[in-house]
């Protein structure tokens, strides 16, 4: 039987995140015939898929699979531990990198892989953050974003900085995202939702406790629908000219 809690090998995982890396063999035989660590992570992807992360529970990934609920744990120890596998199981490989791009085509394309991932899998984004990766998908991913800047000089510190900030990015970027269209979708169209957003803030902000933002609403710019994507790729642009900047100081340093 796998172990629960800590596994016992050497990298201190969990018995089922041990599995996913082939580090330790998985049960032959469940309690009930056919059932696998495989079967049970796409059962709870199902569900959050249907339902949403919080409709996620053992208890309900068993009734899915037509088992009891202690069965589950001969696989996987806590739900924790399933959202990992669940996520891991979302995100998949980081598609091929672009070939011969430099790096700011290559972490862009990066950035962008990712970003459509987790609008494909939106339940993935309430997943909190809880450490570095550690499945073999998400270091996947980690090695992709590091190879992209192997040739700026950046020492290994400096890159995982840059690292850490485009994927914050993206992530955060994709959940605002995510919770704007759901208000969006519960109250009619884009542009309906935008034009009550603006009604509501123009009768409330007054033009002299507020004056910019007066300004901002009398522009009409709030109301005006903008290219999809836009604004993810205006602020990654952004983000990647101060790593442009970071670049360059680092090369001048080294040369004086």
């Amino acid at each position: 039987m796998a172990e629960r809690g800590a596994g016992g090998g050497r990298t201190g995982l969990p018995a089922s995140i041990e599995a996913a890396w082939g580090l330790r063999e998985r049960p032959a035989k469940g309690p009930k015939p056919g059932l696998s660590l495989d079967r049970i992570v796409g059962a709870a992807v199902a569900i959050a898929a249907e339902e949403g992360l919080p409709a996620v529970s053992m208890g309900r990934v068993a009734k899915a699979l037509g088992v009891s609920t202690m069965s589950l744990y001969r696989y996987v120890a806590a739900k924790d531990e399933l959202y990992v596998l669940m996520q891991e199981a979302a995100l998949g490989p980081p598609p091929p990198a672009p070939r011969d791009a430099d790096w700011r085509e290559a972490l862009t394309a990066w950035a962008r892989a990712q970003r459509e991932v987790l609008l494909s899998h939106l339940w993935a984004l309430r997943i909190p953050v809880s450490g570095p990766p550690a499945t073999p998908n998400m270091v996947a991913w980690w090695e992709q974003g590091l190879v992209a800047l192997e040739t700026t000089g950046l020492d290994d510190g400096a890159k995982i900085s840059v690292i850490m900030l485009v994927s914050g990015f993206v992530r955060s970027e994709a959940t605002m995202m995510a919770d704007l269209d759901a208000a969006v979708r519960a109250g009619g169209t884009p542009e309906e939702f935008m034009a009550r957003h603006q009604n509501t803030l123009a009768r409330l902000a007054d033009p002299a406790r507020y004056p910019s933002v007066a300004r901002l609403l009398g522009s009409g710019v709030m109301t005006q629908p903008d290219e999809p994507g836009y604004e993810f790729a205006f602020g990654l642009e952004r983000i990647l000219d101060g790593v442009a900047v970071l670049i360059e100081a680092r090369r001048a340093d080294g040369e004086g």
